[in-house]
């Protein structure tokens, strides 16, 4: 990396060791990284040079070699988190921080150890794509741009920045997995498992679709990106009891009698979506869920019938 670029950036942002009582270790992951308990009896993962060398559970965390300290967040287990964590080399680490700093304050929020870890993983893997000459395409960039204009926005920024302190130069085409990766954040819910779950459910979805119109759908494709979206967003509005909920009976009528295929496929659908939500699922959003339907299958009729 070059000269400018931080080996170690103290733990000003994210949450740090708690004053006073013993902070000991669980676990030492490497050299750097280790798993501890905090003096509040939270479970935390602490980085520092040469912080695990040598060092054994049940030991108290030696402070002095204290670099950064994570609480992770969204449900994610700590085990988990700093197994990750030991995986990437400690300056991508810094260098996410340090990038995603001026995002948060921006948003008026505080950092999240998950994004700061997942752009570090994007950022150690996409060295080593450049420094092996691999190129990636991004297929989804024109949908992000359309979708989420401020986070693409970032997501460049972010690039530009990373640019600057690196030894590689990153193509300016990972703005678009950095900008999804601030989508998520967005989407943060607090809980891990509820992410878990989308994902189960995007994919049952897909099967059922699938299976009522007898043709695989292109999962790559523009209007399935709008469709994940949409029920991205249907599952912040229903887990904060808020779908919605106009009951405006013509235009309901009008989607039912437009789509008929879609509205039965949407019907089968939400009750999935009940199913697994444990709640009703309200006509407009079934409305809605069949205008996506229909928007996708009939942009997959003509590849369909070419082949």
């Amino acid at each position: 990396m070059r000269a400018g670029c931080p080996g170690v950036i103290p733990g000003t942002r994210m949450p740090t060791l708690m004053d006073g009582g013993s902070v000991d270790i669980l676990r030492v992951f490497n050299n750097n990284v280790v798993l501890a308990r905090d003096a509040g009896g939270r479970e935390v993962v602490i980085t520092g040079r040469g912080l695990g060398f040598q060092a054994r559970p049940g030991q108290p965390v030696d402070e002095s070699k204290v670099a950064r300290t994570f609480v992770p967040d969204d449900g994610r287990s700590p085990d988990n988190f700093a197994a990750m964590l030991a995986a990437i080399a400690p300056e991508y680490v810094h260098l996410a921080d340090r990038v995603l700093a001026p995002v948060w304050a921006e948003r008026g929020e505080q950092p999240s150890s998950t994004t700061i870890l997942a752009v570090a993983d994007h950022l150690n893997f996409a060295v080593k794509r450049v420094t092996q000459d691999i190129a990636v395409d991004y297929p989804l960039r024109a949908e992000v741009a359309h979708l989420y204009p401020a986070e693409l926005a970032w997501g460049e920024r972010i690039v530009a920045a990373l640019n600057a302190q690196l030894d590689v130069t990153l193509p300016a085409e990972e703005a678009v997995p950095i900008a999804l990766h601030l989508v998520n954040a967005a989407f943060n819910t607090g809980n891990l498992s509820q992410t878990y779950q989308m994902t189960g459910v995007f994919s049952q979805i897909f099967d059922v679709i699938e299976g009522a119109f007898g043709r695989p759908l292109n999962r790559d494709s523009i209007n399935t990106a709008r469709f994940i979206t949409h029920l991205r967003y249907f599952f912040v509005r229903a887990h904060a009891e808020a779908q919605l909920d106009d009951d405006r009976a013509s235009f309901l009528g009008a989607i039912r009698d437009g789509y008929p295929d879609a509205y039965r496929c949407a019907r089968r659908v939400r009750e999935i979506l009940e199913l697994r939500l444990g709640q009703p699922v309200t006509e407009d959003e079934t409305a809605y869920l069949t205008m996506h339907i229909a928007r996708l299958t009939q942009a997959e009729r003509p590849a369909a019938a070419a082949r």
